[in-house]
């Protein structure tokens, strides 16, 4: 099994994505509003990814935070509010504020898995923060850390009791950054203090999340010279330290513009100091793309996604990566019991 989650470019599996998958057997798979036209022809599309792996258990996340950030769209599905209205009407009135996440969580789980969906990339735990980039904006429940652990803690639980696993984001943070990832590498040069006391807060009180996704952000108080998702020393010191998360995370995109818009090839370290269960390094990679996947394992997530479903950068990636981790595997192996000790039983 490969450790990474890839798109598929349509509604429907192609002959050559369904060899390519059997072949390299992902660890799982994301979907994205091209991918999602109806009910039944998304139920048919998961079922058959998961056909393609022969793994019932193989996970297919989605985002679907709700408001701008949707995948599933009316006339087939509801359209639900942005995490910024539910995080004021907490700020007004805390009891419902939590009830409003309670029932926001829960009718997004519902409508996952009745499409066979088990997976939502949610929730956002950035803060917001006036003037920054509208790239989180609305998706962020508030500028306190409190209110944003409050309304986190909420979804995930009720996530986790409805069957599907949520994965909090960004970490250690999103809500400063002056420019869209998407397009460009972000530089983030707020001082470590205040980032601790700020925006890593969230995250320590969500520290027991089953999953988390990294950023593609440069911290210059913590690493000046990578972005969080390539950046051992961050993943060492902060995410798994100073947050001390230590459940299953995954990159960002790699096929996001921030990885990309600096140009040139990003070098490889040497093998030495990888430990148990981390990605070997004994091939050199072949090109950007496959030299970004290797790069992220090393730096320490567990699972790269890369997300447009482009077939020949799909193989690239996938010819570089090695096995999944033992260490990688009982993170997940945690997630799924996660869920099964959360799952409601009717």
């Amino acid at each position: 099994m490969k450790p990474i989650l890839f798109g598929c470019s349509g509604p429907t599996l192609t002959q050559e994505e369904s060899g390519f998958f059997a072949e390299t057997n992902p660890f799982g798979f994301i979907l994205f509003q091209r991918n999602c036209e109806t009910p039944d022809q998304v139920r048919q599309l998961t079922r058959g990814l998961r056909q393609v792996v022969n793994r019932n258990d193989a996970p297919i996340f989605i985002d679907q935070e709700g408001g701008r950030v949707a995948r599933l769209k009316p006339p087939h599905w509801p359209s639900l509010a942005p995490m910024r209205d539910i995080g004021e009407l907490y700020e007004k009135n805390p009891e419902q504020g939590l009830e409003a996440m309670k029932f926001h969580a829960r009718t997004t789980a519902k409508m996952l898995t009745d499409l066979g969906i088990n997976g939502n990339c949610a929730p956002v735990l950035d803060l917001f923060i006036e003037g920054a980039s509208s790239v989180i904006g609305d998706r962020a429940f508030s500028a306190k850390p409190d209110v944003i652990a409050a309304l986190g803690r909420v979804a995930v639980d009720t996530y986790l009791e409805n069957g599907v696993f949520p994965v909090i984001k960004h970490l250690p943070g999103h809500g400063r950054v002056k420019a869209d990832p998407h397009l460009t590498l972000p530089t983030v040069e707020t001082e470590r203090a205040l980032l601790e006391a700020q925006d890593f807060s969230p995250f320590i009180a969500l520290k027991d999340a089953p999953i988390g996704m990294n950023s593609h952000i440069v911290f210059t108080a913590l690493d000046p010279d990578a972005p969080v998702s390539l950046s051992p020393i961050v993943h060492q010191e902060i995410i798994r330290g100073a947050l001390g998360f230590q459940g299953l995370l995954f990159s960002d995109d790699l096929a996001m513009k921030a990885l990309s818009a600096p140009g040139g090839r990003i070098p490889l370290p040497s093998r030495e100091g990888l430990g148990e269960g981390e990605c070997g390094l004994d091939e050199a990679p072949k090109s950007n793309l496959d030299e970004l996947a290797l790069r992220a394992l090393w730096a320490g997530a567990d699972i790269v996604l890369y997300c447009p479903g482009t077939l020949p950068e799909m193989r690239l990636i996938a010819d570089a990566l090695p096995a999944i981790g033992s260490t990688s595997l009982a993170r997940w192996q945690r997630a799924q019991a996660a869920v099964s000790n959360g799952t409601q039983t009717a």
